[in-house]
């Protein structure tokens, strides 16, 4: 078993006194600069001056510095940028101002693991990943619980390494709801592997597939939509909330009996099979290298895979479902 993590277990003496810069703005630097800061810490922003995140850092009232600044002021650097933006801003702003004993912080591996940044072996290197989207980590802590989080050590200097991830999660709130210790490897590979295989890859086509055919049966792409996407997030909800035995027992007996008899038959031990060679990909290497060189290309691949994805009969008629239900407009105000 793994072990977890409660407020009760962990202290926030061993930052209590350290500066924490947090490089980027977006959805989780925001929450995670908010929250550390009502837990008591003391924390600035690294921003690029022209970024829009500036003036929104400064009107929640950060001190906000350039990244270059920011990495020399602070004891803690937390790297909150997207990924494929991370090497060129730590090889620029990052390197030439990280010093002996500073801690870097990661939310997740993927440069670490695969290689993309390298770090001095003079500092702590370490991973504070929330389980959950900025807004809701943010969310839970105003409400005075918090969302899990995973944590790992990659490089200990100090020694401290640990207990200082420990009680960045618990100035994140995580250590309410239980912080489980993992590694870079594990949590950069299992990440990969299941936003392909299930949470974005798997369920995209599922749900693409399941309307096609509903469709090429002959019923309405409405009905079609409905059947195949619009009711798979109150399933989603159920399992999310009950587990898939409770979500079993709040639909229907039919819908339970086919679910449990045909399910096995078009997820099957083939779909199994496809699913091990997308995780050899990832834990090999050629993964990361594809989406990097896609990226340096300019993400050309990744630009036409999307135009195909909107101009999908599923998106077009999901667009009117949404439109009908209210959701499309709520989303754009």
């Amino acid at each position: 078993m793994v072990k977890v993590y409660f407020d009760s277990d962990v202290k926030i003496d061993a930052i209590k006194d350290k500066t924490i810069a947090v490089i980027g703005y977006g959805s989780q630097g925001r929450a995670q600069a908010m929250n550390m800061r009502d837990s008591g810490l003391r924390v600035i922003i690294g921003l690029r001056p022209e970024g829009h995140s500036w003036e929104r850092a400064k009107r929640d009232g950060f001190e906000v510095y350039t990244v270059s600044e920011a990495v020399k002021m602070g004891d803690i650097i937390f790297m909150l940028v997207p990924d494929m933006v991370q090497p060129a801003i730590y090889k620029e702003h990052v390197e030439p101002n990280l010093s002996e004993g500073r801690v870097l912080d990661f939310a997740h591996g993927f440069n670490i693991h695969f290689g993309l940044i390298k770090t001095p072996r003079n500092v702590d290197v370490i991973m504070v990943a929330p389980k959950a989207p900025g807004p809701r980590l943010r969310e839970t802590f105003l409400s005075g619980f918090g969302v899990p989080a995973l944590i790992a050590v990659y490089q200990d200097y100090s020694g401290r390494a640990k207990e200082t991830a420990l009680a960045i999660a618990k100035a994140l709130g995580c250590t309410r709801a239980g912080v489980i210790e993992t590694t870079f490897k594990d949590e950069t590979e299992s990440d990969l592997i299941g936003e392909q295989t299930v949470l974005v890859g798997g369920l995209i086509e599922l749900i693409k597939k399941g309307f096609e055919v509903l469709v090429e049966c002959g019923y309405p792409p409405e009905l079609a939509y409905f059947e195949a996407c619009n009711e798979a997030k109150l399933i989603m909800d159920l399992i999310y909330e009950r587990g898939i035995s409770g979500m079993l027992m709040a639909v229907s007996e039919t819908a339970r009996y086919g679910g449990l008899t045909v399910g096995p038959k078009v997820i099957d031990e083939h779909v199994k099979e496809n699913m091990r060679r997308a995780a050899m990909r990832v834990r090999s290497g050629e993964f990361a290298k594809e989406w990097v060189d896609e990226y340096k290309l300019g993400g050309e691949k990744l630009k036409r895979l999307m135009r195909e994805i909107e101009e999908h009969p599923l998106e077009k008629v999901g667009s009117f479902i949404r439109r009908m239900s209210g959701l499309e407009k709520s989303q754009q105000a």
